[in-house]
């Protein structure tokens, strides 16, 4: 099972102050970004429930040109929960019984369905007077739609477009433009690392898919296209990693697949011969073509690689 609150939890903690600016612009202008800092996990008990929670992300941040503090404590809800109103301002009240501070409470729903706008407060009250209102901000992905971000450079908006608004015909197209967007950000490799398993993860592709994905690869302009090709080869050897530990030659074969179609784009159509030597290789040896292939630019350079592969046998 997927665990979306961690992927979730890495992702904004890692770009914490990116996702405020993309989704929370107006808290930039009164939050100092070098003052942030990660509380510890916080813990909540529900005795008469019976259930255990903890809270996804706590922040202490310092007012800009202020000697006092604030938090933001951001939640991940991946799916739709009755009364989810009334257990933010449970975690409200014992956070701020903690600490005595401000709190800015946000919640990312992050579910695909349903579509419907989540509430964004709680209430309680009596006919004669209202006793409280609890308002708390809400980012609904699936109520946005991934266009209006394919301009953001921004990591987060790279990541997130992929739990957005989109049609099942544009999966593979919104995949390799969360890609393209990637890799025009100049991340270092850990950070690209996260964004595009973060991507992977929730625009997991069928074969068919997988082939308009290709498609939309070759579409990208060729500096930024050979660092997407990196990627999807970075994902084609971690799978074939995955298949060698738990012995999935159906994992395998579709990896040779990909490698195929990978060498058919950047190099042309493959003889007969050629494609049944690559079908041929061993599980490392296709992981080292996987990597080697980004440099070849024709036939020939293929032909040469098998000949020394072979070789050193």
């Amino acid at each position: 099972m997927i665990d979306h609150d961690r992927l979730f939890k890495e992702l904004l903690s890692t770009f914490f102050i990116e996702f405020i600016e993309l989704f929370f612009p107006q808290v930039m202008t009164y939050l100092e970004p070098d003052s942030i800092a990660f509380l510890d996990k916080e813990v909540f008990t529900d005795v008469t429930a019976g259930e255990r929670y903890e809270a996804d992300l706590l922040v202490k941040a310092q007012f800009q040109n202020r000697s006092s503090y604030f938090l933001v404590h951001v939640e991940n809800q991946s799916y739709n929960q009755a009364n989810f109103n009334k257990r933010m301002f449970r975690y409200f009240a014992r956070l701020y019984e903690k600490y005595d501070l401000p709190i800015y409470p946000v919640v990312v729903f992050s579910y695909d369905k349903p579509q419907k706008p989540a509430a964004n407060s709680y209430q309680l009250e009596f006919p004669d007077f209202k006793v409280l209102e609890f308002n708390y901000r809400v980012l609904q992905l699936n109520k946005l739609n991934w266009r209006d971000f394919l301009n953001q450079r921004n990591p987060v908006a790279s990541a997130l477009m992929a739990k957005m608004q989109i049609d099942t015909e544009d999966r593979p197209k919104v995949k390799a433009e969360c890609l393209r967007l990637l890799v025009t950000l100049k991340l270092d490799p850990a950070k690209m690392q996260l964004i595009s398993g973060f991507i992977d993860v929730y625009l997991n592709l069928d074969e068919s898919e997988e082939q308009v994905f290709q498609t939309e690869i070759s579409t990208i302009e060729s500096e930024e296209r050979s660092q997407v090709m990196e990627i999807v080869t970075s994902w084609m050897r971690t799978g074939i990693k995955q298949g060698r530990l738990e012995g999935r030659q159906e994992g395998f074969q579709r990896e040779t697949e990909l490698i195929l179609r990978l060498l058919k784009r950047k190099i042309g159509q493959l003889t007969p011969g050629i494609e049944a030597q690559v079908q041929g290789l061993e599980i490392e040896e296709l992981e080292n073509l996987g990597e080697a292939l980004l440099d070849f630019e024709r036939l020939e350079d293929l032909t040469v690689w098998l000949e020394n592969l072979s070789a050193s046998r």
